[in-house]
């Protein structure tokens, strides 16, 4: 027996999480989504801990894979420890596709484990923020670090933000399209970090992530000395800073980021594996 699914042996794996995934009980995805959101969260407030100053010993291209590095565990405790992410199921369209999903059921766990990721990511928002935790060291240059790392989310265009969307969870859902592959937990872990860091290293834009890093910098900008670190250290434009708002988070970050997962995830992924191992057999 070989030491690792086929990827035709995948592709029928995943169409058969795709139907339990549908038939969730309400509570138990609303649970799960929240569990999605925090850690994925966790993921990215280790990432802005690791670069906050790396960049001036390292160089920005390996701080950023040293960041990319760090933030996978939030993917590893979505897989291992049990999770639902809306990134993650848009695998299900392979489900859809092969008409072993309903497209009702597809869309119902996705709405809720969108809002439900939402809700977890705003929960650690609020935990960190008050645990003061971004003055890391007496210093707010964490805090600084998180302020730009909201403000450039806002300051792309919604085709650069739809783009970079793609680009995420193309790669995320290879992470766990090679996850389910493995038959062994240091497989599943091997095979979530290096997509996943890719995915952060090449700047792209994960929606799941972005819950939590545009609402914490959303909470900084009305801390002054978190301002004056964004603005001399990080040389953030303080017109960028007074242009993160909720609006701006929703409209040029949140929505184009989201339709574009679900371009690279249910197109270019589960699609694509239906259209090269499945669409016979459906």
């Amino acid at each position: 027996m070989a030491d690792f699914l086929s990827p035709k042996e995948v592709a029928e794996n995943i169409v058969e999480i795709s139907k339990k995934k549908a038939e969730l009980p309400l509570l138990s995805m609303v649970i799960l989504g929240m569990l999605g959101g925090i850690y994925i969260g966790f993921g990215a407030e280790l990432y802005t801990m690791v670069v906050h100053d790396l960049h001036r010993y390292v160089g920005v291209g390996f701080a950023r894979f040293l960041g990319g590095s760090a933030f996978s565990v939030g993917l590893m405790l979505v897989v291992i420890a049990g999770a639902e992410l809306f990134t993650g199921n848009c695998l299900m369209m392979i489900g859809v596709l092969t008409r072993q999903v309903s497209l009702k059921g597809m869309l119902r766990n996705w709405s809720i484990v969108y809002l439900a990721n939402f809700a977890g990511a705003l929960l650690l928002v609020i935990i960190m923020y008050y645990s003061g935790l971004w003055r890391y060291a007496g210093i707010v240059e964490v805090g600084g670090v998180a302020l730009r790392a909201a403000t450039r989310r806002v300051m792309l265009s919604f085709l650069e933000a739809f783009l970079r969307g793609i680009g995420c969870n193309w790669l995320v859902c290879l992470a766990v399209w090679m996850a389910t592959a493995g038959r062994d937990t240091v497989s599943k872990l091997l095979a979530i970090y290096f997509p996943v860091m890719a995915f952060v290293t090449s700047a792209f834009e994960h929606s799941v992530a972005n819950m939590y890093l545009v609402p914490i910098g959303l909470l900084l900008k009305w801390d002054a000395a978190v301002v004056n670190a964004a603005v001399t250290i990080e040389k953030v434009p303080i017109e960028h800073i007074n242009a993160l708002t909720w609006g701006s988070f929703l409209l040029r970050n949140l929505i184009p980021v989201t339709l574009g997962n679900i371009v690279g995830g249910a197109l270019f992924v589960g699609g694509a594996y239906y259209l090269a191992y499945l669409r016979k057999s459906a």
